[in-house]
């Protein structure tokens, strides 16, 4: 275990923190000989994964952070259509996508670029591009952080929604994931439908596109709406799209014609949260100005993406909380709509 290590490389959005305690677990067998040993239940705990979804609030985490980084992609079953992939939880996820992309295996291609690990996906249940982990997810491990006993939790068990899941909510610090199996396929309908991913192959004249062209496709995409994180901080998304009745959405429709939307299976209604954040400004809330590129110094809204919070440098955590909670009340004073952070604050 180290003392008072910088957290720099560990946080995508490059906040200078610093964590009390540290360890590194590069084999399960470490994380449960370090649950045995009753070193977390001495101090307060985070079990940190890639750190592409994380805001550390202050510049010192007064606790012990774990680190995993167990590597391994192991494939258990194969038969004429199928395949059943098992990946420990600290592969990188935009290698792991490259991986089944390059051998023809269905099902995680359109969350291609995102940022992170394997083990994080499941907990946040991470979706781009009309498609979510759950949708290939088949199961995962994950080690009971008072025991050191490890549980299988089918897909159901996970309680997968919007970019949650159980290990978000009931059961959010008390379980490790250790492994993630998938379930691909080896021929399956691609995914098209998507705007950007739609107009993008119009664009470029790609009709009928190979799911390595659409691998591609997604990933220039991506790349053209978020920063190069090696040159500007950030976490990606910041905000969840709200979900809204669809009588509320009607009414907001009446005054904003050219809403964007997408109907869900409920007779929900999700409204893109970029929208609403690049229609609303810092001024008064009434749009003005656009949040869409705006900057304090250290901190602003990529102007590429309103979604996107970024960290020029120099910032520290609370420099972003302030932002998005302005960016909150914009858009609920112009919209009524509360939209909330999918990143996690520690």
């Amino acid at each position: 275990m180290k003392t008072n290590v910088n957290l720099l490389p560990y946080n995508s959005f490059g906040f200078d923190a610093v964590a009390r305690y540290f360890v590194e677990i590069n084999e399960v067998s470490e994380l449960q000989t370090l649950i045995q040993s009753g070193e977390l239940q001495k101090h307060k705990t985070l079990i940190l994964s890639g750190g592409n979804n994380i805001l550390f609030q202050n510049e010192v985490f007064d606790g012990l952070v774990v680190y995993i980084n167990t590597k391994g992609v192991e494939v258990l079953h194969v038969d004429e259509n199928e395949v059943v992939v098992r990946v420990r939880a600290g592969e990188d996820w935009p290698n792991f996508v490259r991986f089944c992309v390059e051998k023809g295996w269905h099902g995680v291609e359109n969350l291609a670029h995102i940022p992170g690990k394997v083990g994080a996906a499941p907990v946040q249940n991470i979706g781009a591009y009309g498609m979510e982990l759950k949708d290939s997810f088949l199961q995962c491990k994950a080690m009971d952080l008072a025991t050191g006993e490890t549980k299988i939790f089918s897909k159901e068990e996970c309680r997968f929604g919007y970019r949650e899941s159980i290990f978000k909510g009931d059961l959010k610090g008390q379980f490790v994931i250790t492994s993630v199996d998938f379930l691909l396929k080896k021929s399956a309908p691609l995914h098209l439908d998507y705007g950007n991913i739609k107009a993008y192959l119009e664009q470029n004249g790609i009709e009928a596109p190979t799911l390595q062209q659409l691998h591609d496709v997604i990933c220039t995409i991506r790349d053209a709406k978020l920063p190069n994180l090696k040159q500007i901080g950030s976490a990606g998304s910041f905000f969840k799209n709200p979900v809204i009745e669809a009588a509320q959405f009607e009414g907001l429709q009446k005054d904003y014609p050219n809403i964007p939307h997408y109907d869900e299976p409920n007779g929900m209604v999700k409204v893109p949260a970029g929208w609403l954040i690049e229609h609303c400004g810092p001024s008064t809330g009434s749009g003005a100005i656009s949040w869409k590129g705006w900057r304090d110094e250290h901190v602003g809204v990529y102007d590429k993406q309103a979604l996107v919070l970024v960290h020029y440098g120099g910032g520290k955590g609370q420099d972003i909380v302030e932002l998005s909670r302005k960016i909150q009340d914009s858009v609920e004073a112009k919209f009524g709509i509360r939209i909330s952070p999918e990143v996690n604050f520690v």
